[in-house]
């Protein structure tokens, strides 16, 4: 009897668990782009952060700019971030993707940064030993 009780206990809790919190919205956005949209916010409020007056000075609001550039409006996007929401495995899964791409990305730019600061590094080298050839050739 203590048995067939746990056992019922457990399997209500399973099957209450596996209940829809908010049914799927028709206009849902896949899960891949809400992870580029989430990554985009996380770049443009970074850049609010630091130097809002270059937004502002260009022109853009974020949130509008970030609408936009993925086709969605503010409903489409609240109902489609609270539908993951409901879903707390999904949306972590969702934010380890926009967290693991914007790591990525800031190593690409670390890279570049460096590729391009060797490169000037080489020209000034390269500037300095013409003026130095150029000084010598004209004592000479």
């Amino acid at each position: 009897m203590k048995y067939s009780l746990s056992f019922i206990l457990v399997m209500l809790l399973l099957f209450s668990c596996a209940e829809e919190l908010i049914q799927k919205p028709e206009n849902l956005i896949p899960q891949d782009k809400m992870v580029l949209i989430f990554k985009e916010m996380a770049i443009v409020n970074a850049a609010k952060g630091t130097n809002i007056g270059k937004l502002k000075d260009n022109g853009i609001e974020p949130t509008t700019y970030i609408f936009e550039k993925f086709e969605i409006d503010s409903a489409q996007f609240v109902d489609s971030d609270r539908y993951y929401a409901s879903k707390p495995q999904l949306y972590e899964t969702i934010y380890k993707d926009v967290e693991t791409q914007l790591e990525n990305q800031r190593i690409l730019l670390e890279a570049m940064k460096k590729e391009k600061d060797s490169l000037d590094l080489v020209k000034k080298r390269s500037s300095k030993d013409l003026k130095i050839t150029d000084k010598v050739s004209d004592t000479l």
